[in-house]
């Protein structure tokens, strides 16, 4: 499914669309194969009698609450987490009912990186952390599938708005520090990191 484009500036295109790595869904539906599988042996055992129907009936509800709590609100809140990168910034959305979001402009990046443990780089999934400048801190996108082809991705992006704002006069976003040459911008701000 496409992002929406009312979202998007005029000019900018999505270049990735992600969600976080499949295998955020293993836990869910093997939960949902053991619940599914555990009540129907259930069912099965209750004795035939007048009170059949009315164990059977709750051996259901319980499977219900027990796969709406383990299996659909897992899936929901993985088909409502976005990572979105396009030629102008990186958008961060999550949440099914309550929604938080995060746009990052590509000038704003000073340092994409990513960490893959040994079985995290058997799936090509990882984590993706997104420096940026000002009061925005450090971002760190857990389970990203591709993470380094995203991390390589948003380099070259980076550098490509780069090159298209020097060709269009538009001034580059100065490295952090204040005119005087020794003061951090934004040092009182305090170092803060945010996590998807």
């Amino acid at each position: 499914m496409p992002y929406p484009d009312k979202l998007l500036a005029e000019d900018e295109e999505v270049v990735r669309h992600l969600h976080p790595h499949w295998l955020t869904l293993a836990r869910p539906v093997l939960v949902l194969l053991l619940v599914v599988g555990g009540t129907s042996f259930g069912a099965a055992l209750v004795p035939a009698g007048p009170s059949q129907g009315t164990v059977r009936a709750v051996l259901a509800g319980l499977a219900l609450l027990v796969l709406v709590g383990a299996v659909l609100r897992p899936v929901l809140r993985w088909r409502t987490t976005h990572y979105v990168v396009t030629t102008h910034r990186v958008l961060l959305r999550e949440g099914v009912l309550a929604r938080r979001g995060r746009d990052i402009a590509l000038s704003r990046i000073a340092d994409v990186s990513y960490r893959q443990t040994l079985g995290q780089r058997l799936v090509s999934s990882g984590t993706l952390t997104i420096e940026s400048l000002g009061e925005g801190g450090t971002t760190v996108l857990e389970r990203v599938p591709d993470s380094d082809g995203v991390q390589q991705l948003l380099v070259a992006l980076i550098e490509e708005d780069a090159e298209r704002r020097g060709a269009a006069g538009v001034p580059l976003p100065r490295d952090g520090w204040d005119d005087d040459g020794w003061t951090p911008a934004g040092w009182s701000t305090g170092h803060r990191t945010t996590r998807f």
